[in-house]
């Protein structure tokens, strides 16, 4: 250094000097600082977190704003009012919407009113018919008009309906409350027809009631078959219209063996075929032949009294049938009543 100042004179002992003064300058402000932070948190005071409120805290409430409720739409209704537009489909239960005072529940106490319409959840469970008032019905048949035809001539009454079409088909269709739309009983179909309408013969009609059985009513002269094998209503429909069609091709069949039949293979009494027809007929015509002139055949009557005597077994009216036909049939008929 001693070298160097010689070297370059009194100017690097000048700088030296500077050099420290501002060094010394720089650390008295940074204690300043230092110390002007220690004063400023001795100073400030400390907060303390409460974490459980204090008798000392209260809080403002808020004051809670009700908006105005409208008065039910029911009592601002008029009398006059058009319903299917307030109530135009099926739907839930509301109460501030229907003008009627409906009550619904079930009350333990005697002399006890049922729950109104409001806040009555047993109205909003069940389903409603409000929708279905006369003048909507009504109004809704007007506008079905248009895409409606005639009704045919020539089936004004029911008699002609019946000749005209004579079977008939019963479905049933449930309105429930239950999570599915299905009813197990909607399926079962009935059918009916008048045998009569068939135009059996007397061999197949005897056979159709034979393969039937307790299926004919000969009261009103109606075989019902009914049907619910089957899941869905169509398939019954068409499984009973299946069965109605076998029975009556398989009625009108005749097998081979059926004309090798006798009188005592009958399932019922024939006439035609039986001995009594020929005994009758053989004292009817007592002394000729059969086809000589003047052969009298057994009247229809007759047979007829005798057929219903074994069919139908022996009772007051069969007999007396029986012997009102058999004197006419010898001509005993006024000796009767002279003995009478």
């Amino acid at each position: 250094m001693a070298l160097l100042a010689r070297a370059c004179g009194p100017w690097p002992l000048l700088w030296s000097r500077s050099v420290q003064t501002v060094g010394i300058r720089l650390q008295s402000t940074r204690l300043q600082e230092d110390g002007a932070r220690s004063g400023g948190l001795e100073e400030e005071e400390f907060r303390v977190l409460n974490l459980k409120q204090t008798k000392s805290q209260r809080l403002a409430r808020r004051k809670a704003t009700r908006p105005e409720v409208p008065p039910p739409r029911s009592q601002q209704m008029a009398t006059d009012q058009d319903w299917g537009a307030v109530w135009p489909g099926p739907r839930t239960f509301n109460p501030s919407a229907v003008p009627l005072p409906i009550r619904q529940g079930y009350v333990t106490k005697r002399n006890q009113m049922s729950p109104g319409k409001f806040a009555n959840a047993e109205l909003m469970k069940i389903p409603n018919f409000l929708h279905l008032t006369p003048p909507v019905i009504k109004r809704q048949c007007e506008a079905l008009k248009q895409f409606c035809t005639p009704w045919p001539k020539g089936l004004e009454t029911e008699e002609k309906m019946r000749a005209h079409y004579p079977v008939t088909c019963v479905t049933s269709d449930y309105c429930h409350a239950l999570p599915t739309i299905r009813n197990p009983l909607s399926r079962i179909v009935t059918v009916q027809v008048e045998l009569g309408a068939l135009q059996l013969d007397r061999h197949a009609r005897d056979k159709l009631l034979r393969l039937v059985g307790e299926r004919y009513d000969p009261d009103t002269d109606l075989l019902t078959i009914v049907t619910d094998r089957c899941p869905l209503k169509k398939q019954n429909y068409d499984y009973a219209i299946y069965l109605l069609t076998a029975l009556y091709h398989e009625s009108n069949t005749v097998e081979p063996w059926e004309a090798t039949k006798c009188e005592a293979d009958m399932e019922f009494f024939d006439f035609e075929r039986s001995r009594s027809k020929r005994n009758a007929e053989a004292t009817l015509n007592w002394g000729r032949k059969e086809g000589d002139s003047g052969w009298q055949q057994v009247p229809e009557a007759y047979g007829e009294a005798v057929s219903r005597l074994f069919n139908e077994g022996e009772n007051e009216y069969n007999i007396a049938k029986y012997k009102e036909q058999t004197l006419a049939l010898l001509g005993l008929a006024g000796a009767e009543q002279v003995a009478q």
